[in-house]
């Protein structure tokens, strides 16, 4: 196996997201730990989707970096050793976060970028929230491995209608 399992800790935002971002830690670990049923030690926090949601349709990434605070705080004191947010929408809001964290992140769009590079790659696209496709999480990823993300046809994002149904809300 290599050394200790780590402890990783999930930033929840959206409970689908969450939910499958554990299943896939626990269904895949065991391939890659060579053990039947191995996973990490995995801490999960999150706060309501309303929340999150209240500072988002606003562009208040400051208040969802807030909220992704006080849950890396809560993850590290239970033992967590870095953090993943399965959440693309507000990784918009890791610049306010990384120097006040108390434990390292995983980007989701650098994991990406790098995944797109060992696999040979020559085109992505990305679909998403418009809040999403219309910021740089996924450009500024992707420029520093020298592919360039110029221009709209590559981008997609999800109507209203679609988004509740992804996040499993509706909006009264």
């Amino acid at each position: 196996m290599g050394g200790p399992l780590q402890h990783v800790g999930v930033v929840a935002c959206s409970a689908e997201g969450a939910a499958l971002c554990y299943r896939t830690l626990c269904t895949e670990a065991p391939d890659l730990l060579g053990r039947p049923y191995a996973h990490p030690e995995i801490s999960l926090h999150g706060h309501s989707f309303a929340r999150y949601d209240e500072h988002i349709v606003r562009g208040d990434w400051a208040g969802v970096a807030e909220l992704m605070l006080d849950s890396a705080r809560k993850l590290a004191a239970a033992g967590a050793q870095f953090l993943i947010c399965p959440d693309n929408t507000i990784h918009q809001a890791l610049p306010y976060v990384l120097e006040r964290s108390p434990l390292p992140w995983l980007h989701i769009a650098e994991v990406v970028a790098a995944e797109a590079v060992r696999r040979g790659f020559r085109k992505l696209g990305l679909t998403g929230t418009k809040w999403l496709v219309a910021s740089e999480v996924y450009p500024q990823k992707l420029a520093a491995r020298g592919w360039s993300a110029a221009g709209s046809s590559w981008r997609s994002w999800s109507t209203g209608a679609s988004c509740r149904k992804e996040c499993g809300r509706s909006r009264r």
